[in-house]
């Protein structure tokens, strides 16, 4: 039997958009769930407003976590 982290070893690619709010909350609790069970998570957000994210300050306590933002000059 093939197992998840068999599965998954090439890694996997979720898109969330649309208007509304949401996006950020679901991908971050699935980034947190992944690094528990021993996965790397790399989070690419397109930014359209604030630069000062709490879940930017916050993912820098989880090494299996990288967020890379893009869309603001300011990044």
């Amino acid at each position: 039997m093939i197992t998840l982290r068999q599965r998954l070893n090439k890694g996997i690619i979720q898109v969330y958009y649309g208007t509304g709010k949401g996006k950020t909350t679901a991908s971050l609790g699935l980034a947190f769930r992944a690094t528990g069970h021993g996965f790397k998570v790399h989070m690419i957000q397109f930014m359209k407003g604030e630069v000062n994210y709490g879940e930017i300050k916050a993912s820098k306590n989880y090494p299996n976590i990288k967020i890379t933002q893009f869309g603001r000059p300011e990044l």
